[in-house]
Order: C-alpha cells, then structure tokens, then sequence
C-alpha cells in the first residue's frame, strides 16, 4: 500500500507539472520558430522582428506558465495572482525563469485560494468585488516582491546547476545513461512529466545559450518506439500483430508515444530494447551535435523535423539520432520476440493497464477496442452496465428505456452492475473505459461502448439497427425496470398530497439543493456531495472516499454538463438509504476536460433511487432544461423542473 501511495503521489507531481506546460506548448513553438527563422544566424534573418525573441522568452513563456499553474490551483482567480507573484523571479534574474514560474504560479494560486477559504461568508453584502481585487492585488504584489528578492536568486543558482550538470554529462559522454531512467518512466506513468515538466524548462535555457537542446529529444524521440512496433509487425502474435502496423503509423507520423507503452507492458523484457534503443539514440545525437530549438510536441518526426535548426547538419544529426534508436530497439526487441515464449498476447488488457498506471484515460484507447461481436437477431434484452449499477447505468437505461418505447420496440432495458450482467445479455452498453470487464463477463454479447450516457449517437444508431433488423413489430412494451423493484411508486415532489408522496420526497429534499457553488476541481465537488450525503443521513463517511475511487474508475461525468458522483459496487453497504444532493454550478467545474453544471451525488440502496433518477435523466437528456436548472433561482424552482419533464 505505501508502495502504491508513492506512486500515485509521484505520478499526481508529474501530471501537474506537465499540467503547466503542456497547455502552452503552441506558445513555446511559436517563439522557436521565430528565434529559429529571424535572429542573425537564422534562416530568413531580419533584425526588426527578431526584437521578439527575448521578450517573448524572458516574459510570454514564464508568464503564462505561472498563470496557468495558479489556474490549475485556484482557477482564473489563482492564474491572474501566480502569474503577478511570477512577474519577481522575472524580473529578479537574467535568465528564462520557467521553473521560478512552476513554482510561483501553483504558490500563489493556493495563498489566495486559503485566503478566499478564509473569509468565505464572512464579506457583508456589496462588498465583495472590493474584498476581491484587493486581496488578489495585495497578495499578488507581497508575493512577487518574496519572489523578486528569495525566490528568483535562488531558483537562478539552481537551474544553473541543473544545465551545468548537463553540460557536464555531455562532456563526460554519460548522457546516454539518462535512458535507463527516461524509458521505462514514460511506459510506467511519466511521459509528459518528463518531457515537459523538466526537461523543456533546462532545454529553453540552453536554446537561449546556444541555439539548440539535445534535452528535447531525450523523452520525444520516437526511435525507441516505432522499433518496438515494427517487431511486432514482424515477430509478434495475434492481436498484438495486427494492430501494430496501424499503432506504428500513429506513433511514428502522429507522435502519440503512449500508444506503444501496451506493447511494451505485454512482455516487459522489451523494457530492454527500448532503453537500448533510447541510449544508442542519444549517443548518436551526442556525437553528431543533434538538438531542436524548441519542443517537439507531440513527438513525431514531422515536429521534429519542424523544429530543427535549419541547417544540413542538424537535420543529419537528429534523423540519424531517430534511426539508429528505431534499428537497435528493433533488433532487441525482435531477438525478445523470437526467442521468448510467446501466447497469443491480449492488448487490450495490456491497453487497460496502462490506463490504470496513468491514472486518466487514454487519448489512445479506442485503437486497442475489440470486436464488439455480432448484432443478434431478434433482441429481447438489452443491459446496461456500470461498475456499481446504481448510477450512470441507471439513467442510461431510463433515456433508452423512453427510445425504445417511443419506437414501438417489444425490448426490456435494464442495468446491472457489470459483476451481475446475465448470462443470456444479447446487447450490453457500457462505457468505454468498461466494456472490456463487460467484454470477459458476457464474451457472447454485443456490445456498446459510449462516452456520453445522456446524449449518445450510440443510442439511434442501435435503434436503427434494431428496426431494421425486423425487431419492431407492434408489441406492448415491457414494464419499466423500476416497477419491478420493491417499494417503488409515482414519483411526485409535490409536499403536502399524501403520506406515501411524503415518503417520495425523502430522496431529493430542498435542503440538499445548493445553488450558486464555486470548486476549484473534481474532487473538491464530490466530496461536497458526499459529504451533503452524510449530513442528510443517507450515507455512511466512508461512502465519501468511495465516490471519489468510483470516478477514478471511470468518470462519473454523464455528457450534457452534468455528472453523477456514487460510491463503487463495494460501497452499497455504506449507503443507509436511497437519497439525492444536487450541487449547481453555474462557472462548472472540470470533470477530465468536460465541464459540469450540475451534480447530481447519489446513494441508491435495493432500487428505491431508481424511479427519480429515471426522471432525471430524461430531464437531463434536453440541454434546454439543463440551462433552466442552472439559471434556477430557488432550490423548489430547480426540483420542479425535473417534476415537470418526468411528468
């Protein structure tokens, strides 16, 4: 467990402080073009826009990395006071203060994120746009005068160490070594950390220097890793075979590096080839004087070959430095193939463990996705399934429920937990990150995979199909799942009718509507929910961290700007009895690069949630009542919305 805590710990480090660059990689291509283009030795050299190249370097660069780390901290709030405290170590050093920026941008996020925490309701009304720019414009100011006068010199003294300890292991011709450690971290969890969040910053300052850095091509190189494909293409089995000529195509011309790791994590002999592969690359590059002005992102050989020097030697240098890597991790790697034992090999297992090292969910994923099977005839049962089936199978199932209905369709839609899916399922619908659990469970079925359960083209496509396929003879439709459960009635929120209404209201009461709520991410959110959850008497405590373990599953985000937060399948003997909270978000928050308005935290026990949910749902399927709910004044109002759609 500690083992695993330290993992997770480095692996959160690392995507943030990628999480600062990454987004302004556009910025550090556009000033390497323009330094590579017009400065005296450039390719077009012109004096009056060359003017740009410092400016752009000294303050753009920083600048936006400091803001943008304050904004991963503390939203717009916390980008405009990092990017002020980031303003001292520019101007208090000679050098290009990238990593002064990483370090004041996340720290003055967080002061005025403490600050606001602090005086949260405590700010008379009219006041607060005057607390507000005050305190950002004080505290902003304190903290670039602590970074102009300690900060800076400090974080000069250390970046000089850190590129004169490359210098030295260029000198020394250990450089190459650096492969034993930058491979297999970036196949286990740290690709973009590496690149972007330690070697870019030290390799601008040596482009400042000297023109070029070899260090942007130590992690982007994309040598090791098409030689591992290609042997695959060559030497492999089974799936891994057929799919590697496509992957190499992607990594190789797309720059996608993580496609590969699967590969990799499949026989992890083959670590071996590609650090050999790495380090003979380096070594060649080292040799022959190889580098690029600015970062190659993504790490294909077009943005590589965009951002080499322009000149004869460089480009030789940095394509040798790309075959030599791809030929010696193809030969190693094609010797582990060959001689190894080897089974027909499962890539998309392989393909889920990376995700799972991430810790996200891949931007590659859907290459590894299986056959999905054959559409049955003559469907009767269609599943929808989630981790805990308390949730976003639920109201999936509702919104597809109401479609098959309104087409006439004889078809009874259910969801279940993926655990608990029949045997005798002939369509099962899951989301991506899920259907290969679903795929082993009912390897017979066919399968579905959607990434947006409340508004998926998935949905009428399978309708389609299933007309056309002669299934949509005028049948009565089945009854709905929920008046199979015990205990489920009418749905009505309406106060003062009769006991059993009362008893319905119970779920989703006006205390458990917060409107107007501000959160600076995900997790900030759900456990808000939980925590409501709680309070309300639905939950246990420890239903709290059983929500956020069931979105870094898989995101509980449904499409529509609304996500669902519940506990895992393991968690429902936490839960006390059914109940809803609702958070509306009117600024949203980010759930995995969606945005979500409304937050619907639930707690399902025997089914007794399912009907409201339903109604949910199908509210929520109207992007037109999801605008009315986030401009909902009054938490009544908000609930009458979705009495009214359900109704």
């Amino acid at each position: 467990m500690a083992q695993f805590n330290i993992k997770v710990a480095v692996q959160k480090f690392g995507n943030f402080l990628s999480s600062m660059v990454m987004p302004n990689i556009s910025a550090f291509i556009a000033w390497g073009l323009i330094t590579a283009l017009f400065i005296p030795s450039g390719f077009l050299p012109n004096e009056s826009l060359a003017k740009m190249v410092t400016p752009m370097v000294t303050f753009l660069l920083p600048l936006l990395i400091g803001y943008t780390g304050g904004k991963l901290i503390h939203d717009h709030r916390g980008g405009v006071v990092g990017a002020i405290a980031t303003m001292g170590v520019i101007v208090g050093s000679d050098i290009p203060m990238f990593l002064g920026a990483m370090i004041m941008g996340p720290f003055g996020g967080y002061v005025i994120k403490k600050f606001d925490q602090l005086i949260e309701g405590k700010i008379k009304a009219g006041f607060e746009m005057l607390v507000n720019n005050f305190s950002a414009g004080i505290i902003g100011g304190l903290l670039s005068i602590l970074s102009f006068l300690a900060i800076g010199p400090a974080v000069d003294v250390f970046t000089g160490w850190l590129v004169a300890g490359v210098d030295w292991l260029v000198g020394t011709g250990l450089l190459p070594l650096t492969s034993i450690l930058i491979e297999p971290a970036k196949v286990l969890f740290l690709n973009n950390a590496i690149n972007h969040g330690v070697l870019s910053p030290i390799g601008v300052e040596q482009v400042k220097q000297t023109g070029a850095s070899i260090l942007f091509l130590l992690e982007s190189n994309p040598g090791p890793g098409i030689g591992v494909l290609l042997a695959y293409c060559f030497f492999g089995k089974g799936t891994a075979k057929k799919s590697a000529p496509g992957a190499a195509i992607i990594h190789f011309f797309g720059g996608i590096h993580e496609i590969y790791f699967p590969y990799i994590l499949m026989k992890p002999m083959l670590f071996l080839a590609v650090i050999l592969g790495g380090m003979s690359g380096v070594f060649t590059l080292v040799l022959l004087g190889g580098g690029l002005f600015a970062p190659a992102s993504p790490g294909s050989i077009l943005a590589i070959t965009a951002v080499t020097p322009h000149n004869a030697g460089a480009y030789i240098a940095n394509f040798a430095g790309v075959i030599v890597a791809a030929l010696v991790s193809f030969i190693v790697g094609a010797f582990i193939l060959k001689t190894g034992k080897q089974s027909e090999e499962n890539i998309e297992d392989a393909a889920k463990k990376m995700q799972e090292m991430k810790g996200k969910k891949s931007s590659v994923a859907d290459v590894f996705a299986s056959d999905p099977g054959t559409m049955p005839t003559n469907v009767s049962k269609i599943i929808f399934a989630c981790d805990a089936g308390m949730g976003s199978s639920a109201m999936g199932a509702s919104l597809l429920r109401k479609k098959v209905k309104e087409a006439g369709l004889n078809i009874a839609v259910t969801n279940t937990a993926i655990s608990n899916i029949p045997a005798d399922a002939q369509i099962v619908i899951t989301q991506e990150e899920l259907t290969p659990r679903a795929q082993n469970k009912v390897p017979n079925a066919y399968h579905v995979s959607v990434d947006n359960f409340l508004s998926s083209p998935e949905y009428d496509s399978l309708l389609a199909r299933l007309q056309d396929d002669g299934t949509d003879e005028l049948h009565e439709i089945v009854e709905d799942a929920e008046e199979k459960v015990p205990g489920v009635r009418e749905h009505s929120i309406e106060p003062g009718i009769n006991e059993d209404e009362q008893d319905d209201n119970e779920l989703l009461r006006e205390e458990n509507v917060f409107l107007n709520q501000q959160f600076a991410n995900k997790e900030e959110a759900i456990r808000f929910a939980g925590r409501a959850l709680v309070k309300a008497g639905y939950v246990k405590e420890s239903y709290i961290e059983a929500m956020i373990a069931r979105d870094e599953l898989t995101s509980t985000y449904m499409g529509n700007d609304v996500a669902i937060p519940h506990g895992t399948e393991e968690a429902k003997k936490d839960v006390l009895k059914s109940g809803f909270t609702v958070l509306q978000i009117p600024d949203g928050v980010d759930f995995d690069g969606q945005k979500a308005r409304l937050i619907f935290g639930i707690a399902g026990k025997d089914g007794t949630h399912l009907e409201i949910l339903s109604g949910i749902a199908v509210t929520c399927s109207d992007m037109e009542n999801i605008e009315k709910m986030v401009k909902a004044t009054s938490a009544r109002e908000l609930m009458e919305i979705i009495k009214v759609e359900n109704n």
